[in-house]
């Protein structure tokens, strides 16, 4: 089964915490699913993003899902507390 044609017959949970992370996240989701994650975090946190921006995220997205999930799980920390 392909990332694309993945069917979840009931809600999947979360997966970026809300909490500060003790240990690696755990966990695998492909590079189309990180893009997403971390293109909604942003935008959730209402960062505009440029051309430049962009082509980072989708860096970033490639990289492994311990990574991700813990730069998506900062942005939306950073997000719900604003200074």
């Amino acid at each position: 089964m392909t990332e694309e044609s993945t069917v979840f017959d009931e809600p999947q949970p979360d997966p970026i915490s809300d909490a500060p992370l003790d240990i690696a996240p755990r966990g695998f989701i492909g590079t189309k699913m990180q893009r997403a994650s971390l293109h909604a975090e942003l935008k959730a946190a209402g960062v505009e993003l440029g051309a430049y921006d962009r082509l980072i995220v989708d860096w970033l997205a490639g990289w492994d899902y311990p990574t991700v999930a813990t730069i998506a799980s900062l942005i939306r920390r950073a997000a719900h507390h604003p200074r």
